[in-house]
C-alpha cells in the first residue's frame, strides 16, 4: 500500500468556561491516510501530558454545516458568528469541555485531508488483510 504524508495543523482554540470567561489553548489536528476515517485532536494543557481525542473525519466535516454527533462528542456551528467559529463538546467521566474552534482552520485542515484521501474512498486505504490478522491475533 502506498505511503502518503500526514496532515497536521495547529489551531488556537478557546475552552469556554462561562459566557464571560474562556481559556486559550493550542489544539493540533492530525490525519494519517493509513487510518483514513480518523482525525486525532491533541490538546496542549498545563498538565504533564497532552490530551488526545479521536474524532471521525466525517463527524468533523458534518459539524461545519450543522449539529453532528451524540454522546461523548458533539459538534455544531456557532450561531450568530457567521462562518467564524464552531463548537466541539468533549465529554468523559472526568468532565465535559466546550471548545470554540475557528471554522477556517478546520476547513483548511479538512481540504488538505481530502486532497490525500477524498471522502468516500477511505475503505480503499485500509489494509484489510492486516486488520483481519490483528483481530485473530487478539482473539
Amino acid at each position: 500500500m502506498e505511503s502518503l504524508k500526514t496532515v497536521m495543523q495547529a489551531v488556537a482554540v478557546r475552552v469556554v468556561i462561562s459566557r464571560a470567561y474562556s481559556l486559550s489553548m493550542c489544539m493540533s489536528l492530525r490525519y494519517e491516510p493509513t487510518d483514513p476515517y480518523v482525525v486525532r485532536a491533541v490538546f496542549f494543557t498545563d498538565a504533564d501530558k497532552p490530551v488526545e481525542w479521536v474524532l471521525g473525519r466525517d463527524l468533523l466535516a458534518d459539524g461545519l454545516g450543522g449539529s453532528a454527533g451524540c454522546g461523548d462528542i458533539r459538534i455544531w456551528p456557532a450561531v450568530g458568528r457567521g462562518d467564524e467559529a464552531m463548537y466541539i463538546v468533549l465529554g468523559s467521566p472526568e468532565g465535559t469541555a466546550l471548545v470554540e474552534v475557528p471554522v477556517q482552520d478546520v476547513m483548511t485542515f479538512l481540504e488538505n485531508t481530502e486532497a490525500l484521501v477524498p471522502r468516500g474512498t477511505e475503505s480503499g486505504r485500509i489494509d484489510w488483510n492486516l486488520e483481519v490478522a490483528n483481530l485473530f491475533a487478539k482473539g
